[in-house]
């Protein structure tokens, strides 16, 4: 019988990537970029203008390749599809799982 591990809400930390929150984050924020696209019925080109971007920019972030693209990038592409983007800072809660008091990065889309 194999041993089934429940995941964390990260599967890049799941994976051990030493960047997991940023993954993360960039993943999230891609998701927003290619709803808003998708339900704007924009083709690439389109975006890419809006985004001013080449199209194979906009391919690269319809297939999740988000090697080329900055956390801060990701959120000025949705503040020109029209989006606010927020930050918000607080102190970390206290979690079992919290090792060395270090917060975490979260994204919601709303």
């Amino acid at each position: 019988m194999e041993k089934i591990t429940k995941g964390s809400a990260n599967v890049f930390a799941d994976l051990g990537f030493p960047d997991a929150a940023e993954c993360q984050a960039k993943l999230k924020l891609a998701m927003a970029i290619n709803e808003i696209i998708a339900t704007k019925k924009m083709t690439q080109t389109q975006a890419a203008v809006r985004l001013q971007v080449g199209q194979p920019k906009v391919s690269a972030l319809a297939h999740y390749r988000l090697e080329g693209f900055s956390v801060e990038r990701l959120m000025n592409f949705l503040t020109a599809l029209d989006r606010d983007v927020e930050i918000v800072i607080r102190k970390a809660k206290r979690r079992k799982t919290a090792v060395g008091g270090r917060g975490e990065i979260r994204v919601a889309a709303a």
